[in-house]
């Protein structure tokens, strides 16, 4: 008997920046929406595990796509994009996932992106707070110069290896060897788009000074750094929580910078952790509203006995 899993793909073609972009997604699960954003170069199989697993799929509606150029969805259909170079930015980013989320009609979604992913989700609480549920900044920070490199292309270099390999250390040593391998095969297949996302990560994505400017009350923000990961350490990831008001920070133990692909159940113990702390506190939110438009009504109340 065939062993089908729940998960279901489906593409979709949205407008981004007068780009049309046939995009492909993975979707499990039903109740909140979770839209769940790659890491550069690379695409949504990252999220396999998490897909499958019930006990999140049991409350939350998992949407796990392939940013444009990436895994199943092609670049732009309307354009010549092979005439001009690649370069990710956060205007185009940033569209691009507001975009999705209009055309999937998915209301109030917790975002949760990792590494340049993760630098997106800033982005997002900064640019579009009213947008999101909250959002979880996994291995993010407010700048990560340096990484947008001529060599990531080198003519003389295997482009695929050369990106695989650059990923290798960034994993923890004790994480399954089967996924890490698994994570490493994942990048062999993203060479072409590697660099122009890296554009983004290094150069494009710039928040400081800017952090302030983020209110982690009104859009709620958990930052998940493993503490394997030297390319974001835990001390920038925590460092960028305690400028942005009402942002909370947890580092991971036992896990590098692909946490989601390289070992699973130790990311998933601090991925529940994150998602009750936003729970927690939407709840108690709307419970100072709701107080709120209490006392108002009694105010209201006793200005009409006054009159």
């Amino acid at each position: 008997m065939a062993r089908l899993s729940p998960v279901t793909g489906h593409y979709v073609t949205i407008d981004v920046m007068d780009d049309e972009c046939k995009v492909f997604f993975l979707e499990n699960g039903q109740g909140q929406p979770l839209v769940c954003q790659h890491t550069a170069g690379c695409h949504n199989h990252q999220w396999r595990d998490l897909l499958e697993d019930e006990d999140i799929t049991s409350d939350y509606r998992v949407i796990a796509y392939d940013l444009v150029r990436h895994g199943k969805s092609d670049p732009p259909r309307n354009k010549e994009w092979w005439k001009e170079e690649y370069k990710l930015t956060t205007d185009y980013y940033t569209a691009f996932i507001v975009a999705l989320c209009d055309a999937l009609e998915v209301e109030n979604p917790v975002f949760m992106g990792s590494s340049f992913g993760g630098q997106v989700a800033l982005q997002l609480a900064l640019h579009h707070p009213d947008r999101f549920k909250a959002v979880i900044p996994v291995e993010a920070n407010d700048y990560s110069p340096g990484f947008y490199l001529d060599w990531w292309k080198h003519p003389h270099a295997n482009a695929a290896q050369v990106c695989a390999s650059g990923v290798w250390d960034l994993m923890a040593p004790q994480s399954p060897n089967k996924d890490r391998w698994a994570t490493w095969f994942y990048y062999t297949q993203g060479a072409e788009a590697f660099k122009g996302d890296l554009y983004f990560y290094s150069v494009d994505h710039d928040l400081r000074g800017r952090l302030e400017e983020i209110d982690g009350e009104r859009c709620p923000i958990v930052i998940l750094t493993g503490e394997y990961d030297y390319l974001t350490t835990p001390e920038d990831s925590r460092n960028t929580a305690e400028q942005i008001k009402g942002a909370e920070f947890i580092e991971m133990k036992g896990i590098g910078h692909f946490p989601m692909s390289e070992n699973y159940p130790v990311f998933k113990e601090y991925l529940q952790q994150a998602l009750q702390k936003i729970e927690d506190r939407v709840q108690t939110h709307s419970g100072v509203e709701l107080q709120g438009e209490h006392d108002k009504g009694l105010l209201d109340k006793a200005k009409e006995k006054l009159t």
